[in-house]
């Protein structure tokens, strides 16, 4: 049996689509993802609510305070070729709101972008943030 000192296990994520006034949607590139476009987000610490952790990692990265903060979804992803390494992650995705739409961006941001919905789906993302925005667009067309 393995060393349970020397297990490894999954690793918690959060992250949002996050709308701006305009109602477009930001995107982001990093280099993590393999010049895939993503949303902003990141680990979860020990002890660390997962929506405490979104607020602190969208404040990190890109410099928003985030409000109508509400979990869309789930996923999960094991080793996926889409990311620089192999990982096994959890990832806790939020629909969330900002009252601005003046982005600060860490050093993990290549670039982003505020799209609408339409002229979002044409931009290369990975599969998580395409499941992600898929269902931001069915609940915006639901709610007409």
């Amino acid at each position: 049996m393995a060393d349970p000192a020397l297990a490894q296990y999954p690793i918690p994520t959060v992250a949002a689509l996050v709308q701006g006034p305009s109602g477009r949607v930001l995107l982001v590139k990093t280099t993590k993802w393999k010049g895939l476009w993503g949303v902003p987000g990141g680990k979860v610490g020990w002890g660390e609510s997962l929506e405490a952790a979104l607020r602190r990692e969208l404040r990190e990265e890109v410099g928003l305070e985030l409000t109508h903060v509400r979990l869309a979804l789930t996923q999960e992803a094991i080793f996926d070729e889409q990311f620089y390494k192999p990982v096994h992650f959890l990832f806790f995705n939020y629909f969330a709101a900002s009252a601005s739409e003046e982005v600060t961006p860490n050093e993990e941001i290549a670039e982003w972008a505020w799209a609408g919905l339409h002229e979002a789906r044409r931009y290369p993302l990975n599969s998580y943030t395409r499941v992600l925005l898929d269902a931001y667009f069915a609940q915006s067309e639901a709610r007409g």
